[in-house]
């Protein structure tokens, strides 16, 4: 679906569906996506500036052009990435792209378990030194039960210092009733989609301090010449960055 919204071509009409259900309802979940995917460009440039040369990102979903190892490595080009998703589908087509790429990697599993996902991720990133971990439009996917607050939590020890850790995450905040039935026609399809408060999307960064400007709207994050892209208050994602 969010590649469908972004005008991509990795999607199926089993996405197509729902994503046109859930325009016709919510036309602004097309500016949430491309506002996502355009804070996603900014940040991994913001991190490569910082010295980050690997990169773990969590959920990463069917490829969605640009992708993080795509701008990672425009910007630094030895930098690491490893892409995690539970997803067959997502993983093949990350395992296709991979294939004669030997500093981008693509790992099959469950955000959940993180010990697998890590074991996984270190044959190719060095934990022992500094790791950006993102979860860009990944955690609103993950059911309250899960608790994913917790879930992140369970990641950071493994990271050393100097690392970052990067959330976006649509939120409900501005038309509850029509992002809530968009939430129960998910359910009904066998599908997780969780939207959240601010303050729940602030306690997924387990108390670590913020970068400015703080927790934002995708777009007001450090925008590209210092103003946000048009239709950025359409963009109904927080996002934020923390230092480890």
């Amino acid at each position: 679906m969010y590649d469908y919204w972004l005008g991509g071509k990795d999607n199926f009409a089993a996405d197509r569906d729902p994503a046109e259900w859930a325009l016709s309802r919510i036309p602004q979940w097309r500016d949430y996506a491309r506002g996502n995917r355009q804070f996603l460009a900014r940040v991994v440039r913001f991190l490569c500036g910082a010295g980050i040369r690997q990169f773990l990102d969590i959920g990463s979903g069917l490829p969605a052009s640009p992708n993080v190892h795509e701008v990672a490595q425009a910007c630094a080009p030895d930098a690491r990435v490893v892409y995690v998703d539970n997803d067959p589908m997502a993983f093949l087509h990350a395992e296709a792209l991979m294939a004669t790429d030997s500093i981008t990697s693509a790992v099959r599993g469950d955000l959940r378990g993180h010990d697998r996902v890590l074991r996984g991720a270190a044959g190719l990133l060095d934990f022992g030194k500094p790791v950006a971990l993102l979860f860009l439009a990944t955690l609103h996917h993950v059911a309250d039960d899960d608790d994913p607050a917790a879930a992140v939590a369970r990641y950071l020890p493994a990271l050393a210092p100097g690392s970052y850790l990067v959330i976006s995450h649509c939120t409900d905040e501005f038309a509850p009733e029509k992002v809530h039935a968009t939430t129960a026609e998910a359910r009904s399809r066998g599908a997780v989609f969780r939207p959240r408060g601010k303050d729940a999307i602030l306690a997924m960064f387990n108390g670590r301090e913020l970068l400015e400007p703080g927790l934002v709207l995708v777009s007001y994050w450090r925008p590209e010449g210092g103003e946000p892209a048009r239709n950025a208050d359409r963009a109904w994602a927080y996002a934020g960055v923390a230092a480890i």
